[in-house]
């Protein structure tokens, strides 16, 4: 068990172009793979005439583009070639033709048994400021020059929920989880608040912490809120860290990482969602609306209001019956088979904490954030921070529409979508999270000439869809993965066009 201090006052750091670490992010650099692989499949008079032509095209010909360095740049895709999909043709219509979709073999997660060795798995505590400890796991090389990976889990669990990443990525980079503060086991380890007096005497003994008279001095002005993390994350990182790092982040901690890289964009390599929600918080934020924020000043703060109490209470004892965690678990993980006994086992022991509740409430009371998901991915864009979105496609919460939303809005970011996945494919759905995570990784630790993931067929960088198998417990499992690459470009969309006039003048003269 590690046990680090760093005791250092917040400060919500916005925006910042200062390099504090003497490593240069290899993101940086525009990609060179689809420099050397961009094949040309008009002549030289179709794109004069697309030239010409250029004025007239319908604007839904037309594409914005995304001026960042970090920029994919689309291969022509080739008709007749297995998974990709050709300019006039859908998705949906060759992912009909089941035959046509190419079979990739991935590797399953590691085996001690078998002597396929797992990377061993450490925990510390580190002590931020006095009172808040977080906990978190880590795995993997810290040598110079290997990446490091941060996992930021979502909302109700912890680091645990990310051990099949630290055990098998860990092979390969440096690999931390942490648990945020008020979840999994960075709970208080004393009471926020100071008990009523009992006429003068003793205090009351009360087993529920957070609900006393007035807050403790360290307590003061603590809310579990997103703002808060976010600064939690920065310090993890500047403190433990102590270089910049890929980030990753499911659900809460999707918005968690967007935001963050979007504060502090020299801390940052990449950062990967995986069904990032996309909203947090139901109270407005005293700095985005200082006069409708007023209406609620305590929102999240200690001590929670006693009416708070016997209303979180009704919720707090639904939500954590064992019967609902198992229906919650059941809702989130489309394939019913996964194992999801060590999950439930640690949520249900996290609930029995005695300040769970208190957190629990400061969590659903807490203002939203300083900055919204989408303005923090506009900042992402334009500190041309690279974005990887996987979606798990059966998720009841965070539906795919979300994930197509970001991707509209960042069209060069490679897009994988999983099915069958829920909320939680990294946990649901390991090996091809594992898969896609390092070969997304090795394309920007090679400036690109390194291909993404399921695109080493020279196939192009449109929309394809493929067959991912692995091996688990001695049975093969499959999902399809379907990747949505960058738009399609001006010269594929225009020649598209030209090559349809062609033809109709041509029928015309025959």
């Amino acid at each position: 068990m590690e046990i680090l201090s760093g005791h250092s006052a917040p400060s919500c750091q916005q925006i910042t172009l200062t390099q504090k670490f003497p490593e240069k992010s290899l993101g940086s650099f525009p990609s060179k793979f689809s420099r050397r692989r961009k094949q040309k499949f008009v002549c030289d008079l179709v794109k004069s005439e697309v030239c010409s032509l250029h004025n007239s095209l319908p604007s839904g010909f037309r594409l914005n583009r995304y001026n960042g360095t970090h920029k994919f740049r689309p291969l022509h895709a080739l008709k007749g070639v297995e998974g990709v999909i050709d300019v006039e043709e859908s998705l949906e219509n060759v992912t009909k033709r089941k035959e046509s979709i190419p079979k990739v073999l991935v590797p399953g997660l590691p085996d001690d048994s078998k002597g396929d060795l797992s990377a061993p798995v450490s925990s510390g505590q580190w002590e931020w400021k006095p009172k808040f400890n977080i906990h978190y796991e880590r795995s993997g090389s810290r040598k110079t020059g290997s990446p490091q990976v941060l996992f930021l889990p979502g909302f109700g669990v912890g680091s645990f929920h990310y051990e099949k990443q630290l055990k098998d990525l860990g092979r390969d980079y440096g690999v931390w989880a942490m648990d945020f503060l008020g979840q999994g086991m960075s709970l208080p380890s004393q009471d926020p608040t100071r008990q009523p007096q009992n006429d003068g005497e003793s205090q009351i003994d009360n087993p529920l912490w957070g609900f006393g008279d007035e807050p403790e001095p360290w307590a003061d002005d603590l809310v579990y809120s997103i703002d808060l993390w976010q600064e939690q994350v920065r310090y993890f990182i500047e403190e433990v860290i102590k270089e910049p790092v890929y980030i990753v982040g499911n659900s809460l901690g999707g918005y968690v990482a967007l935001y963050f890289a979007s504060c502090n964009p020299h801390l940052v390599k990449g950062v990967t969602l995986l069904n990032a929600t996309p909203f947090w918080g139901f109270f407005p934020n005293p700095e985005r609306s200082p006069i409708l924020s007023q209406m609620f000043p305590s929102a999240g703060k200690f001590p929670l209001a006693p009416r708070v109490r016997k209303i979180i209470e009704v919720v707090w004892q639904k939500m954590r019956d064992p019967r609902s965690i198992g229906e919650i678990l059941k809702q989130v993980y489309a394939d019913h088979s996964t194992n999801v006994d060590k999950v439930f086992s640690r949520i249900l022991e996290i609930t029995e904490h005695p300040a769970a509740l208190a957190s629990f409430a400061s969590i659903m009371l807490a203002p939203q954030g300083k900055v919204s998901f989408g303005e923090a991915l506009s900042r992402c864009k334009t500190h041309d921070i690279p974005i990887c979105l996987m979606y798990g496609k059966e998720d009841p919460w965070v539906r795919p529409i979300w994930g197509q939303q970001v991707k509209r809005q960042l069209p060069e970011a490679p897009y994988y979508q999983i099915s069958p996945a829920g909320h939680c494919p990294h946990d649901e759905v390991p090996e091809v999270v594992n898969y896609l995570l390092r070969g997304w990784i090795k394309n920007l630790e090679s400036e690109g000439f390194v291909a993404l993931p399921l695109l080493d067929d020279e196939s192009g960088r449109y929309d394809v869809a493929k067959d991912l198998e692995y091996v688990r417990d001695g049975t093969k499992k499959s999902v399809r993965v379907w990747f949505y690459g960058s738009e399609f470009s001006f010269w594929s969309r225009s020649s598209s066009f030209v090559n349809t006039q062609l033809q109709g003048l041509a029928m015309r003269f025959r």
